[in-house]
């Protein structure tokens, strides 16, 4: 009889190792590498060097939370809490800060140390073994040595409330919601172009000044100017950003750039916001007097303007919950809620060419002076975007407008802003409408649910 309960209990002590008892091992964990998966906007797009601590991070996210009590009670398997360690003492560090590497070996080691001291434990625990193959390959990306100090676990301590993921994670920590943060693109350009949040892609006139963004942490405002006497075409040639106090993390800060004056810095010559170490908002020249970018830690946003030719583009991304975080008085937002209808010139997502839309816009004068016919158009366009998505074919729309072929290389940029801070890669390409009614969308989720359910029948 004694046997017969030996036996039992170490069946249900493998039960709770293997079977249903254990949390799921995400995919990302099966043999990772250099090139696990990820899922946080732009990561794919970062060195692996730069990408592997906010990988590690939310990998091990997906694997810690789970119905594991039962399991713990019978093994007393710890890999949990070396891992909620791991990640309270990582999630603070930037990886652009000096001695970041340092820091993270020690955080590294200290995991690799606490996985040792339950291996016994965890003997055919998957999460174990995965997050042991994890930790060996993370030392070596950084060229950690084995030996050498490790960190303290002090979880408090280390939640940087100056930065938006570490704030994130926190909330993940503490509440178990496995929901991660939704980030949101908008982006104008060209004519303008408009793509909003919902990924909405729009041709409008809106001469003069228009809120962009208008929220309670962000303000964006554009002014649009004639591009072609005669003409209703307009494009930006004045930027203005505000990003507003926040806690103790910044100061309000305001940026302003205008044709021919794309500045390093804010209007009061400072090019970062919050303490010297911590820069939770700073100014990146790219290239420059054509290109900057605007990094702001302390609400996870990311702000591109560029100059091509003599008028301006931009390009924002921005977590979901503070983009929507805004007053009824505010809803009169660009990236929210697109332009309104009285100054669309596209018609429903359908965007005529003006050689044959004069009844819709006077382009009379604007054509006059293009030196582009449809074909050449095309072909020049071709030569910077060779899909035929709607960057595409608004290329080819403001060549015919205006005749300036900067507009060629506004179009090519705010494509390649998409690729860089787009969160969902597969809502990167939209392609015009062929109908003039209905409303543009980025390959709807419901068509790829359609044709699987379509499969299932076939």
């Amino acid at each position: 009889m004694m046997k017969k309960r030996k036996r039992a209990a170490r069946l249900a002590t493998s039960n709770c190792h293997l079977g249903t008892g254990s949390p799921a091992l995400p995919p990302e964990w099966m043999g990772m590498g250099k090139r696990a998966g990820l899922s946080y906007p732009g990561a794919e797009r970062l060195p692996p060097p730069l990408a592997a601590p906010h990988l590690l991070l939310l990998l091990l996210l997906l694997a810690i939370w789970g119905d594991t009590a039962y399991c713990q009670q019978q093994t007393q398997c710890r890999i949990q809490k070396c891992t909620t360690d791991f990640v309270s003492l990582t999630s603070h560090l930037n990886t652009g800060s000096d001695g970041f590497d340092s820091e993270f070996c020690k955080a590294l080691r200290a995991y690799a140390a606490c996985t040792q001291r339950t291996s016994k434990a965890c003997r055919g625990n998957l999460v174990y073994h995965s997050a042991v193959l994890g930790i060996s390959d993370l030392m070596s990306q950084r060229n950690c040595s084995k030996d050498g100090p490790t960190s303290s676990t002090n979880p408090e301590f280390t939640i940087d409330a100056c930065n938006y993921h570490s704030r994130a994670t926190e909330r993940i920590l503490r509440s178990g919601d496995h929901t991660q943060p939704n980030y949101l693109f908008c982006g104008l350009f060209g004519d303008p172009h408009l793509r909003t949040f919902q990924d909405h892609f729009q041709t409008c006139k809106v001469e003069g000044a228009w809120p962009l963004i208008d929220n309670n942490y962000l303000s964006v405002q554009v002014t649009n100017v004639p591009v072609v006497p005669g003409s209703s075409a307009t494009a930006t040639n004045k930027i203005t950003i505000i990003f507003k106090a926040f806690q103790d993390c910044t100061d309000q800060k305001v940026y302003q750039a205008v044709t021919d004056d794309l500045p390093a810095a804010f209007v009061d010559g400072s090019t970062s916001g919050g303490d010297s170490e911590s820069k939770t908002l700073r100014i990146i020249e790219r290239v420059g007097g054509k290109h900057v970018e605007m990094h702001a830690r302390y609400i996870g946003t990311t702000v591109i303007v560029r100059q091509l030719g003599n008028y301006l583009t931009l390009a924002v991304r921005m977590p979901e919950e503070l983009a929507m975080a805004y007053e009824e008085s505010q809803d009169l937002q660009l990236c929210v809620n697109g332009c309104p209808t009285s100054e669309r010139i596209d018609e429903g997502g359908h965007l005529r060419l003006p050689i044959t839309a004069s009844n819709t816009r006077d382009h009379t004068t604007a054509q006059a002076s293009s030196v582009y016919t449809l074909e050449s158009a095309i072909e020049k366009c071709l030569e910077k975007i060779q899909v035929k998505h709607i960057y595409f074919h608004s290329c080819v729309f403001d060549l015919l407008t205006t005749g300036d072929a900067n507009f060629t290389a506004a179009a090519f940029s705010a494509w390649e802003d998409v690729e860089t801070l787009h969160p969902r890669k597969e809502r990167w390409q939209i392609f015009p409408n062929k109908s003039s009614c209905g409303t543009t969308h980025a390959l709807p989720a419901l068509v790829f649910w359609l044709a699987g359910l379509l499969l299932l029948f076939l």
